[in-house]
């Protein structure tokens, strides 16, 4: 059977490279992915991707802007270790925030967990002042990044599910 898989674009998009996942999860959702494979824009929604992580996903892909240090545009794929999260409790719960850490650590405070998450991420082009920070549309090299993000998270998509049905064979399970 296909495993069941989240596809999360996550950011905002009022502030420019912050709209990564929004961005690409937008394009994704105007593609045909099989039945058990859910794309969404959650954009500042944290309380919704709360939810929907402890909906019994055996995988989710949260794509979103994230800085490392590299040259804007870069992207990376990040397993996050889910057993050293912090507890959500040290922080004040943003109802229209976004921090995907803080998220995965709200699941499981919940009682929730996620059997694996991987992060897509990209580098966002270095803030400028308050003004450039508050703007809609995303900088050019991430901008350029965003089509290559699509084919990740398809690679991401397609290899989740040849590793479920490799798993379901090794068991004996065929369906």
């Amino acid at each position: 059977m296909t495993p069941r898989i989240l596809v999360a674009g996550i950011g905002n998009i009022f502030l420019g490279d912050d709209a990564f996942g929004v961005e690409v999860a937008q394009k994704l959702l105007h593609m045909q992915w099989p039945e058990r494979v859910r794309v969404a824009d959650y954009g500042i929604r944290g309380f919704d991707l709360t939810y929907a992580l402890m909906d019994g996903y055996d995988a989710a892909i949260l794509i979103d802007a994230a800085p490392r240090g590299d040259a804007p545009g870069t992207l990376y794929v990040i397993e996050p270790d889910l057993h050293t999260l912090a507890d959500p409790g040290d922080a004040a719960i943003e109802t229209h925030g976004m921090n995907p850490m803080r998220v995965l650590a709200m699941v499981q405070s919940m009682g929730g967990a996620p059997k694996r998450v991987l992060v897509l991420g990209c580098e966002p082009s270095p803030w400028g002042d308050e003004e450039e920070q508050e703007r809609m549309g995303l900088s050019e090299p991430v901008a350029a990044a965003v089509d290559e993000a699509v084919r990740m998270v398809v690679s991401l998509v397609d290899g989740i599910i040849k590793e479920h049905q490799a798993m379901a064979v090794l068991k004996g399970d065929r369906t």
